[in-house]
């Protein structure tokens, strides 16, 4: 598959022809429609944020479908579109896990920083940090994945009630 790599901190990242990564259990395999660029990618190749996997694919404002999944007991399917944001992987299992505030935890994996990310043809991703979308991002001209440090767009979350969530960008707002 095509990709984009960082091989060097503070250098230009390089195109490069790399094997096509495979879903573990727990995961699945996206082809990748759209990925934007963040400040937070300039500033893991620029070498602002400390220790990046190198060499590295950024990018984590992704939005794609899901080609394949590693095991069966994930929820989403083939032909799925999918918002898959910067948190990549938690140990679940931490006071910061067990609370909801996954984006804390101190084994906590990032995509485009400390697992490969968005600038290629395909990327694995951890299934519960991927988000259904619907088909009207299909053709995205922007994902909608990044919060943290965009402020393009207007999301909001709000609590409704102990097990409901609302989340609102200009496009659509759903309760979870």
């Amino acid at each position: 598959m095509h990709a984009m790599v960082l091989e060097e901190v503070g250098k230009p990242l390089v195109s490069a022809e790399l094997p096509r990564p495979q879903p573990q259990p727990g995961q699945v395999l996206v082809k990748i429609l759209a990925c934007g660029v963040c400040r937070t990618d300039l500033h893991v190749v620029d070498g602002e944020l400390p220790n990046p996997k190198l060499p590295l694919v950024p990018g984590h404002e992704v939005v794609g479908r899901i080609e394949s999944v590693g095991s069966s007991d994930i929820s989403l399917q083939n032909g799925q579109m999918v918002g898959i944001p910067w948190l990549a992987w938690t140990c679940g299992a931490c006071e910061y896990c067990r609370a909801g505030w996954e984006n804390l935890c101190d084994q906590a994996r990032f995509h485009g920083y400390t697992v490969d990310g968005g600038y290629a043809e395909y990327m694995v991703a951890d299934a519960r940090y991927c988000f259904p979308l619907p088909d009207i991002y299909a053709n995205p001209k922007v994902p909608r994945c990044c919060v943290q440090d965009s402020s393009a767009f207007g999301l909001y979350v709000l609590r409704k009630g102990a097990d409901a969530w609302v989340f609102m960008d200009s496009a659509l707002p759903r309760v979870y």
